[in-house]
């Protein structure tokens, strides 16, 4: 089975990144629907049996694989020619070398490396970096990179719509406290433990309802998350996916 490996932060931008890729395969691909994903590919962990990893776990997974017989290299620190990684440069390029040696043995065909910016855009530069490293080494892997601005939760806003009347009216308040739209703004916010924090807005909109809030990645129309998407970093997944995924299918 060809395996798509996930590396991100937590289950929940597993869950977000994996089926809003789903979304865009299923629309670039003609034949490719919700009940036959499973049978040209599966979202997978580093791990055998994982459906996805977590860039805090990455030196513990390093050390399980040395039973595999994976001997990671000695680690320079730095990009190439004396010029060093921006942050998660350094991590990406471990995790893209233990993902070559997988290969050996598992049909890993792409990787998706998502991450939270958290106001530091050198994060992508780094992922950025790591790719350009491996882009052309066999066997040939896809990387796809996503990095939400500010994090995962903007990418929910983006496809935040009221459902209903109390939803309408906590919205209406929040843009006014906010003096900005927060759905097609939510790159605007940049608070911690505040009305600016995303985590935030997300809770009051949806009440803290976990179903609620993954209506806004799975049932909101692709196009309105393209557009309001631009500046939060969920356009260029959406790039991304398209690019990198699309034509191994």
């Amino acid at each position: 089975m060809t395996e798509f490996i996930v590396i991100v932060e937590s289950g929940a931008d597993a869950r977000t990144a994996t089926k809003l890729a789903e979304r865009i395969l299923a629309e670039k691909v003609d034949w490719l629907e919700d009940s036959n994903l499973q049978y040209f590919f599966q979202w997978s962990g580093l791990q055998n049996g994982t459906q996805h990893s977590c860039w805090k776990y990455l030196d513990k997974i390093i050390e399980e694989a040395k039973s595999l017989g994976y001997k990671p290299a000695r680690f320079m620190g730095h990009y190439r020619d004396g010029v060093p990684y921006k942050e998660y440069g350094a991590k990406s390029d471990k995790v893209l070398k233990l993902v070559h040696f997988l290969q050996k043995t598992r049909r890993i065909r792409a990787i998706l490396l998502i991450i939270d910016l958290d106001n530091k855009s050198e994060r992508r530069q780094g992922l950025e970096q790591a790719r350009a490293k491996h882009i052309n080494r066999q066997p040939q892997l896809e990387i796809v990179i996503g990095t939400a601005d500010r994090m995962r939760e903007a990418w929910v806003l983006n496809g935040f719509i009221p459902s209903n009347q109390e939803e309408e009216q906590i919205l209406e308040e929040l843009k006014d406290e906010l003096k900005f739209d927060p759905c097609i703004e939510s790159h605007r916010l940049r608070g911690r433990n505040d009305i600016r924090d995303p985590k935030e807005v997300v809770n009051k909109l949806t009440g803290g309802n976990m179903e609620r809030e993954q209506q806004c990645w799975e049932d909101t129309s692709l196009e309105l998350l393209r557009e309001r998407g631009i500046h939060s970093g969920l356009t260029d997944y959406f790039h991304e996916v398209e690019q990198r995924l699309t034509p191994i299918l």
